[in-house]
């Protein structure tokens, strides 16, 4: 069961939510809060980012599709992406 919230940080809300046992916290609403969206788009566009987060989809997601995940990560770094 999911549980969702947010917090205020420097006047800036912050999602959260709970999933069984599990805490999470919005990276995209302190990267937004922090420089705008132009930065998580560059962000995205990182290599080491992308293979951050097929590693932690590895970990945490049994439904991860790993046959599209390899077409992004292809393509992560190229300036067409």
């Amino acid at each position: 069961m999911k549980k969702n919230t947010s917090i205020e940080v420097k006047g800036v809300a912050i999602s959260m939510f709970k999933e069984q046992e599990a805490d999470y916290i919005s990276l995209t609403d302190m990267l937004k809060a922090k420089d705008g969206d132009f930065f998580i788009s560059d962000w995205l566009r990182n290599r080491n980012t992308i293979e951050f987060l097929g590693i932690w989809e590895t970990v945490n997601n049994p439904h991860f599709n790993y046959g599209e995940f390899a077409i992004i990560k292809t393509q992560a770094g190229l300036n067409s992406y």
